[in-house]
C-alpha cells in the first residue's frame, strides 16, 4: 500500500466513523459535534488538493510507506 491510498483510506474511516457518531438516527450516536470532525477532515482534503502538500501523507511516508505514483 502506497502512502496517498493510506491517506484515503484513514480519511474515508474517519469519515463514516464521525458520521455515525454524529447522525442522531444512527445505532452508534454519541453527539452532533462529531459532524465537526468530518467537515475537519474534509477541509484538509481540500487543503492539500490545493497545496499538494497532506501531513498525514507525511506521516505514512515516515512510518514506512512509499510513495506510489
Amino acid at each position: 500500500m502506497t502512502s496517498w491510498q493510506a491517506v484515503r483510506l484513514v480519511a474515508g474511516t474517519f469519515i463514516l466513523l464521525s458520521l455515525a457518531l454524529g447522525i442522531p438516527g444512527s445505532p452508534i450516536f454519541v453527539s452532533q459535534w462529531w459532524l465537526a470532525f468530518t467537515a475537519f477532515v474534509g477541509v484538509n482534503l481540500l487543503q492539500s488538493a490545493l497545496t499538494k502538500w497532506c501531513l498525514m501523507e507525511t506521516i505514512m511516508r515516515k512510518l514506512g510507506l512509499s510513495a506510489g505514483c
